[in-house]
């Protein structure tokens, strides 16, 4: 299998593990350590409200960012639509918008994304996320409110 085939076929198995809604079995996929950044810097938002957004490093703390993630929103009220995945060699990036819905406030979302991930040897050792973070802040935000949604 060439190596472009293998990271295709990682990301898919990763994209249908998130679907499934199983932390763990998502972070199976990561190599014991990784790469793991989001576009939005620690100290510009509310932790507590969006304790996910953060930088990681260890396949336990994979886990624990799509634990998060599912604690803080409704899961019936989740619709991620992937619209493209680009792979070249150990790289992909995989373009989309997540549809959202903030568990503490109720507010819907939808948050446009692209999703670096290089995979080595089978497994994920990047994981950048760059988002329309102001979306999600707004969800999360107990005093804003949003128009058009």
């Amino acid at each position: 299998m060439s190596e472009t085939s293998t990271t295709r076929t990682v990301v898919e198995e990763l994209l249908r593990r998130i679907g499934a809604g199983d932390a763990d079995a998502m972070a199976e996929l990561y190599a014991p350590v990784s790469d793991w950044k989001l576009n939005w810097p620690e100290y510009e938002h509310d932790r507590a409200a969006t304790p996910w957004i953060r930088s990681r490093a260890t396949r336990a703390d994979a886990a624990d960012h799509f634990a998060e993630i599912a604690r803080h929103h409704v899961p019936e009220h989740v619709g991620t639509v992937v619209e493209r995945i680009l792979v070249d060699g150990p790289d992909a990036v995989v373009l989309g918008e997540i549809r959202q819905t903030a568990r503490r406030t109720g507010r819907a979302y939808r948050s446009r994304f692209a999703l670096h991930l290089t995979v080595e040897d089978g497994l994920i050792t990047r994981h950048h996320v760059y988002e329309d973070s102001l979306a999600v802040a707004q969800a999360f935000d107990d005093d804003h409110h949003l128009i058009g949604n």
